[in-house]
């Protein structure tokens, strides 16, 4: 690690925090499924929340090469063509079932997530707060704390020229948050992302005040706080390339986000339930699928999602 980069540091310190009693036993229960794992990741809301044993984990396993990942050359290929592939996890633990989902992503796939895809799957998600259960060496280790980095460091590079002109490290991540949301197939209330954020504000202040260093951002520190402010320095050009890039980031990620509900039709243990599970929980749209459909899988998915477009659950 560079010790000299104080967001890296900040960062690997958040990482190292201990987790939720339980959330161990459930990275060793995924990780006796695949070969070739190089570190177990644990984010979202039972990680803010810090409980393992309500609701369901959300685990990234980060792997070599899905070919060795997968006993199935088909899983591997659709998680190299349509990354990631996302399984569902339980497992017993004193006296009680833990439960998880958790994606699987080469380690060299999260990398350039983080730092380079257009889409903010990856480092929308990895620049929030996220543990770090399990890795396979200090190498191994470091080169996740650099995504990490990259991830925060992508974010706020991509969200800032849409923050107010004046504006404090919440109101710059609750912007960045609730567009990213809007590139995906989930209809989030209007103060989800700003909850997200008073969760740890700590983190939050920490990371952008460090960010916003980067000489090559526009931004300018203001006197007095807390809470910190900014002044945010973009010309109205700069502005409406980032509102273009991020509509066309919103058409691709929807895209995107459709494809791999699809494909965990494919890849999902008891796929159509977790797609139907998947699409209420983000949606609160109901939708019953009649047993003649559930024979047809693909065929009840595209009826499901046809309704709830109708019911204007896709924002």
């Amino acid at each position: 690690m560079n010790s000299k980069d104080p967001l890296q540091e900040i960062i690997q310190e958040w990482t190292t925090r201990s987790a939720p009693v339980g959330i161990a036993a459930l990275a060793d229960a995924a990780r006796k499924r695949h070969e070739g794992v190089a570190a177990v990741l644990f984010y979202g809301s039972c990680l803010r929340r810090g409980r393992s044993d309500e609701g369901i984990a959300d685990l990234y396993l980060l792997v070599d090469d899905y070919r060795v990942a997968f006993d199935s050359g088909f899983k591997a290929a659709m998680n190299r063509l349509l990354p990631p592939n996302v399984f569902y996890l339980e497992t017993p633990w004193e006296g009680r079932t833990l439960r998880a989902k958790y994606a699987v992503l080469t380690l060299d796939d999260f990398e350039k997530g983080a730092r380079s895809w257009f889409h903010s799957y990856i480092w929308a998600r990895f620049a929030q707060p996220s543990g770090l259960i399990y890795t396979r060496d200090p190498g191994t280790r470091d080169r996740i704390h650099q995504a990490l980095t990259w991830s925060v460091r992508t974010f706020v590079r991509r969200a800032l020229p849409q923050a107010p002109a004046i504006f404090t490290a919440r109101e710059l991540w609750s912007t960045g948050l609730s567009l990213s949301y809007r590139c995906e197939l989930r209809s989030e209330e209007p103060d989800t992302a700003a909850r997200l954020v008073d969760a740890a504000p700590d983190y939050y202040t920490a990371v952008t005040r460090e960010a916003l260093g980067d000489p090559r951002l526009r931004v300018e520190p203001l006197p007095g706080g807390p809470p910190l402010r900014y002044r945010l320095n973009v010309s109205a050009v700069q502005k409406r390339r980032n509102r273009l890039a991020w509509r066309l980031r919103q058409v691709q990620g929807k895209c995107l986000s459709a494809l791999r509900l699809l494909k965990a039709l494919l890849t999902f243990e008891n796929g159509l339930d977790y797609v139907l599970w998947k699409i209420e929980r983000h949606s609160n749209v109901r939708v019953e699928v009649s047993p003649l459909l559930r024979r047809i899988p693909p065929l009840a998915v595209l009826v499901t999602f046809w309704k709830l477009f109708r019911k204007k659950a896709f924002r």
